[in-house]
């Protein structure tokens, strides 16, 4: 996996750096997930998959993720939202 993001870097990089997550850690195809794909519907990921997926945006971002700054996140779109979120502290 590539280094830390930076808060240089546009939604679609880290919409890119997602389905790279996604398709190593969940075998998902990278080809689903889209922004408004629905992580839980769509992407039929369950709640520890959510953590898994935090913690893999907290490697992503070098920072530390709240669970409330998770807890709303349903769709691919609100990941991207959160790692925008966290890039700009």
């Amino acid at each position: 996996m590539s280094s830390v993001i930076t808060a240089g870097i546009s939604d679609e990089d880290i919409l890119e750096r997602l389905r790279e997550v996604l398709r190593d850690t969940f075998e998902i195809d990278p080809a689903r997930v889209t922004p408004a794909a629905q992580l839980f519907t769509d992407l039929e990921l369950d709640s520890i998959d959510a953590v898994d997926l935090a913690i893999q945006v907290q490697d992503m971002t070098g920072m530390r993720i709240k669970p409330e700054d998770f807890k709303s996140v349903r769709s691919v779109g609100d990941v991207v939202a959160t790692v925008r979120g966290l890039l700009e502290r």
